[in-house]
């Protein structure tokens, strides 16, 4: 039995069976013409959110089957006795649905870029196991790394009554509005496990698209897509380190022609101008920040989400970029607004490419303390 349920092609293998027009290729009778020059294929990293948007092929949903099969994973988790840290993709063993999840990895590296997979019990199963489940599925997909220098792993995003006033104030602790940017990792895991009262809305927008636009629409600023930037290191920075890290917008993972990868966190470009050593913006580059905020945010472009309790978010982080609305919570504390995070790098590179567990093309964050990582589980038992 399949562990998805009204599973359908991922969207790198239905991409080729479909021509720019949107029609169905015809797949019999080909020439040798046709063969000898083949269809143009579209690139499936870029596309608009309202063509996507009634679409089930990126949001699978377990089937009992599936979830059968988490339960047997997370008691095999619980009979090794590891602590969550050391919790491997062989000690929460899918013999199904791992394949499932190659799948949709393949789809992250080198389709659409993101999936949701919908259906974990969280409430069935309370915080503590649904961190473990969390955490073994998505250490088939990829490597964790640390959020930040207290060596943080699994982030937890909730409000904490904090806005965004200092630099190293982070999105994930506030109901602020987050406008689009990227993570600080190759992929970005997320698991509600309770929603807020209104608001918080994650929307998703293909980089590829935005900066097909942004050439479209000012050519002139196109340049500066390639120009290297300062990010603020949000005081995260070693000692020996500079507080900065620069960057281009626009790279392309290893010199491959077809792994374009996208930095953007306006927020870290704007705070980078509070140190002096940091070369200023220049008038055209907020013009060019300013088009990339526009473009991203616009109906045409943006897929907006309705992420559940329960639903697994998953983000290559080269190839899209998310935001979130502002949210309103519940008043009691048992129900309020909760999110567990974690940031993966791919075994492979953005575009595939086999490289070791690495965060590919994003600062890496080195643990102050590297013997007590916070964010996980202390008890010895995952769950």
């Amino acid at each position: 039995m399949t562990p998805f349920t009204g599973r359908a092609r991922s969207g790198r293998a239905l991409a080729g069976r479909w021509t720019r027009d949107g029609s169905e290729a015809n797949m019999t009778g080909t020439t040798d013409a046709d063969q000898a020059l083949p269809t143009p294929r579209p690139d499936p990293s870029v596309w608009k959110g309202p063509d996507l948007a009634h679409s089930e092929e990126w949001r699978p949903r377990l089937s009992a089957a599936g979830l059968a099969e988490i339960d047997s994973a997370l008691r095999e988790a619980r009979r090794r006795d590891r602590t969550l840290l050391r919790l491997t993709a062989a000690d929460f063993p899918l013999p199904t649905l791992a394949g499932e999840l190659a799948r949709v990895a393949d789809d992250l590296a080198r389709g659409r870029g993101f999936a949701v997979v919908r259906g974990i019990p969280v409430e069935r199963l309370g915080e503590t196991a649904a961190s473990t489940v969390f955490w073994g599925l998505v250490r088939h997909l990829g490597h964790p790394v640390p959020q930040n220098a207290d060596g943080l792993v699994l982030g937890h995003v909730r409000d904490t009554g904090h806005g965004r006033g200092g630099p190293a104030a982070r999105g994930h602790g506030t109901r602020e509005a987050l406008p689009f940017h990227t993570a600080g990792a190759d992929l970005l895991a997320l698991l509600p496990l309770r929603t807020p009262r209104s608001g918080g809305h994650v929307s998703l927008v293909s980089s590829a698209a935005v900066l097909e636009a942004v050439r479209d629409l000012r050519p002139d600023l196109a340049e500066r897509l390639y120009r290297p930037y300062c990010f603020d290191r949000r005081d995260e920075q070693a000692p020996e380190e500079a507080p900065c890290t620069t960057a281009p917008l626009v790279s392309r993972h290893d010199g491959s022609a077809d792994a374009l990868t996208l930095r953007y966190d306006r927020y870290c470009l704007e705070s980078a101008q509070r140190f002096p050593q940091v070369p200023r913006l220049e008038p055209a580059d907020r013009e060019l920040f300013d088009l990339i905020d526009q473009v991203s945010a616009s109906p045409e472009h943006r897929l907006d989400l309705d992420l559940r309790a329960g639903d697994l978010l998953l983000v290559n982080t080269h190839r899209v970029m998310h935001a979130r609305s502002a949210f309103e919570d519940h008043e009691s504390p048992e129900r309020r607004s909760h999110a567990l995070c974690l940031w993966l790098a791919f075994p492979q590179g953005p575009g595939g490419q086999a490289t070791r567990h690495r965060v590919t093309l994003r600062d890496v964050i080195r643990p102050r303390d590297t013997a007590s990582p916070s964010g996980t589980n202390s008890r010895r038992s995952p769950a």
